[in-house]
Parts: structure tokens; C-alpha cells; sequence
């Protein structure tokens, strides 16, 4: 008699991809699907039903991988999701990895042995191609994504356009890009588009420019503040700055104040996110909203949609908005 085995390497998938199939769980393409199908046909294979039901029992509780919780922007984004799965029934088990693909590792190993309903990432270095197959959802916020998971992300690219377009409008003459590294492995982020835009921009408007960007000890730490003032001192004639994130546009402020730089009189500053300490800087940070709420609730809502049998998007963009505070 075959078994579950047998049909997953015949169809030349893992046997988690092929249990999802069969429990109808998270996202499975239609070829995918099909090929499963003709080929438990082909081995007369008869599910066990016991089994299945099992593995259709329902879990109230979703993993959340974060790479730290130190950092505004993920504070903001742990908040969100905590909300918000209480408001869906869902309690949380929270997973820090500190940018350790090995804890990131674990951290899915011991969310196959506890069950849950689902698990949501948020981490810089989480390779999803190495956990397809789960049989449970996983579903991405702002991170890079493969056939298997769900990916929700907001317009990056859009928003470093108009981080850009703004500084141009304002009459910056040299601008400067200071972005962050989140990860530790070569893997493309959504995030990455900022700077994209940043130099896509400059070429087609034919704005001076320069790109720095910081090194992953830094994002680590949050000590941005030297790296930034010595950057500003390297290019006094830099009269506009997009900072990939609001945490390292703060720094640039303060950098600022302490060089005795006028903002937004001789350098004009945009960050990105919207988090808490935008609106707390004096002047306020401009900066571009990242919807953080709406991506929140998609993610978890998404999570009970495929827990009952639904199909969700495999990606999912949302826009962002230009906030224009003292700093422009």
C-alpha cells in the first residue's frame, strides 16, 4: 500500500507540501495541486483519514518571528500582531532570533512540534525556501517570499520615489542616501527598493548623489549616531538626506544639532516607517508611512482564512503615504 512517502517522492515534492494538499492548508499552486492528485491516483493511494483529522484540529496559538524587539519599527509591528490576534481568538508565542539563521531554524522546529495555527515572519535573514512543505502557513511581513508562504509588504519603491521627489521639490541640490542592512545573509528585501527608488530618481532627475550604508552591527545595536556624523562630515555639501528608516533619521537630526547643522534651513531630512519617534523629534521627522496596522491584520487574518480552508494572496502590497513634518 503506498504511502505519504511514496506519493511525495514520485511527484518530486516533500512530504509536507504534499500533506498540505491533501489538508488543503496554506498556499499550494494549482499545478502543484494537480500533480499530487495524479499521482495518488497513480499509486491508488487512500489517505489516512485519522491522521488527517487529526492534523485539522484547531490551534489558537500563532509563532511570531522577529529579529529583535528593541528596535521602534518591530516594537510597533509585535504591538499590532498581539492586537490583532486577540481580536481573532489568537494568542501569540513570540521567537526573537537576533539575525541568527540557526535560532531561526529552531524557532520553526519547535512551532512543527507545539502546533499552531500559523506562523508569521519578520526577520532579515529567514530564508522561506528552506521551510517549504510546513503544514502549517507562514506568512512575511517585509521580507523576501517563495511558493508556500505569503508575502505582505508596502509600496517601497513608491515610497523612496517620493522620499526623493520631496527633498528635489524642496530645492536639495545633493542628496544623500543612508540605509540600513537587516541582514546577514545575501537575500533581496523588500526593503531594499528604498534605495533603488533613492537611485532611479536621482539618475532620472539627474540629482547629484551619494549612497551610504550601514553595516549589520550597527542595525544591531541602534548606535547609528557616529557612523551618521561622519558620513555628513565627509560630504559637507549634502543638502538633503533619505534615511531608510526613521531610527537612523533621528540620528542624522541629532548629528545635526551636534555639528551645528540648521534643519531644515541648510539640510532637509526624510525618514521611513512612521514610527513613535518621528512625531517626538524636534523639528518632527517627515517621513513615509509604512500602514503597519492594515499589514498587521492582513497577516492575521490571513492566518484564519487558510485555517479554514480559504485561499489568501500570495502577496500583498500596500501603499504608502508621505507625512511632512519639521524636518523638510
Amino acid at each position: 500500500m503506498a504511502t505519504l512517502k511514496d506519493v511525495a517522492k514520485a511527484s518530486g515534492l516533500t512530504v509536507g507540501t504534499v500533506s498540505r494538499v491533501l489538508n488543503n492548508r496554506g498556499y499550494i499552486s494549482d499545478k502543484t495541486r494537480e500533480k499530487v492528485y495524479q499521482v495518488m491516483k497513480d499509486l491508488n493511494y487512500q489517505p489516512n483519514e485519522t491522521a488527517r483529522a487529526l492534523s485539522k484540529q484547531k490551534s489558537n496559538t500563532i509563532g511570531i518571528i522577529l529579529p529583535n524587539i528593541e528596535h521602534p519599527y518591530f516594537a510597533k509591528v509585535l504591538s499590532r500582531l498581539e492586537r490583532e490576534a486577540a481580536k481573532h481568538g489568537y494568542r501569540i508565542m513570540l521567537f526573537v532570533s537576533r539575525y541568527k539563521e540557526e535560532r531561526e531554524e529552531q524557532c520553526i522546529e519547535m512551532c512543527k512540534s507545539g502546533r499552531v495555527a500559523g506562523v508569521i515572519v519578520c526577520s532579515g535573514s529567514f530564508e522561506t525556501e528552506k521551510f517549504k512543505g510546513l503544514d502549517f502557513p507562514l506568512i512575511t511581513l517585509e521580507r523576501s517570499m517563495d511558493e508556500g508562504t505569503s508575502g505582505i509588504e508596502c509600496d517601497n519603491y513608491q515610497g523612496g520615489v517620493m522620499a526623493t521627489e520631496l527633498l528635489i521639490q524642496k530645492g536639495c541640490r545633493k542628496l544623500m542616501y543612508i540605509g540600513g542592512v537587516s541582514a546577514g545573509v545575501d537575500i533581496q528585501m523588500p526593503g531594499d527598493l528604498r534605495e533603488v527608488a533613492f537611485r532611479d530618481t536621482c539618475k532620472r532627475t539627474k540629482t547629484d548623489n551619494v549612497v551610504i550604508v550601514t553595516d549589520k552591527g550597527l542595525f544591531d545595536s541602534l548606535e547609528y549616531y557616529e557612523f551618521v556624523r561622519k558620513a555628513l562630515m565627509e560630504h559637507p555639501d549634502v543638502d538633503g538626506v533619505f534615511a531608510s528608516s526613521d531610527v537612523i533619521g533621528a540620528h542624522v537630526l541629532q548629528a545635526c544639532s551636534n555639528l551645528g547643522i540648521e534643519v531644515p534651513e541648510q539640510l532637509k531630512i526624510v525618514g521611513f516607517d512612521d514610527v513613535n519617534i518621528a512625531q517626538f523629534t524636534s523639528p518632527g521627522l517627515t517621513t513615509i508611512h509604512q500602514p503597519v496596522e492594515q499589514m498587521a491584520e492582513m497577516a492575521v487574518s490571513a492566518i484564519a482564512q487558510i485555517d479554514a480552508g480559504k485561499v489568501v494572496p500570495t502577496k500583498t502590497v500596500f501603499p504608502v503615504t508621505l507625512v511632512e513634518r519639521g524636518t523638510t
